[in-house]
């Protein structure tokens, strides 16, 4: 019997002597906080711009191309983004008032926001992929969810509720 507990610590030491690097920096290995531009559009093939300040979802054509706005995105953790417009100078939001939640732009600079954990809680998103599609829950306000509406040119928001008018899975591409 002491035997077998002794080659089992045997074992256990022997594993993370050959395998220190790995074992010391798992779970805790921090992701390099790179910023990268997407193009984003819904499955209803809506593009995000600003109209008014406020960020909607609606179809550019022609020459409103030029306003579609590119969505910034930093990782954080491996399901955790930072999502931002504006080459990443304007970010989004989640702010829980009362018993709903609601997303707004801040003029905060998305590469800084890494720096504080606990400050960027409400600028992080839990991404979650689908197949093609991708959707972003609010880690400050869980069930909550980036959405638009099926209805073009309102604005982009969130809900914590899954009905036809409102659409929470996105495609992404890498600019």
């Amino acid at each position: 019997m002491d035997l077998c507990v002794c080659l089992r610590g045997f074992l256990i030491t022997l594993f993370l002597f050959l395998f220190h690097s790995e074992t010391a920096s798992f779970p805790f290995k921090k992701m390099t906080s790179k910023k990268q531009a997407y193009r984003i559009w819904d499955i209803y093939q809506k593009t995000f711009y600003l109209k008014n300040n406020q960020l909607v979802a609606g179809y550019l054509q022609g020459t409103n191309t030029r306003l579609e706005e590119k969505i910034d995105m930093v990782s954080i953790e491996p399901h955790s983004v930072l999502l931002g417009i504006h080459d990443g100078s304007l970010c989004l939001a989640c702010v829980k008032s009362g018993d709903t939640a609601r997303l707004q732009l801040e003029a905060v600079n998305i590469t800084d926001l890494d720096k504080d954990r606990n400050k960027s809680k409400r600028f992080t998103f839990i991404k979650s992929e689908n197949g093609s599609t991708c959707s972003f829950e609010s880690a400050a306000c869980p069930g909550w969810f980036l959405c638009t509406q099926a209805e073009a040119d309102r604005p982009v928001s969130l809900s914590n509720t899954q009905t036809e008018s409102v659409i929470t899975k996105f495609y992404f591409q890498k600019e």
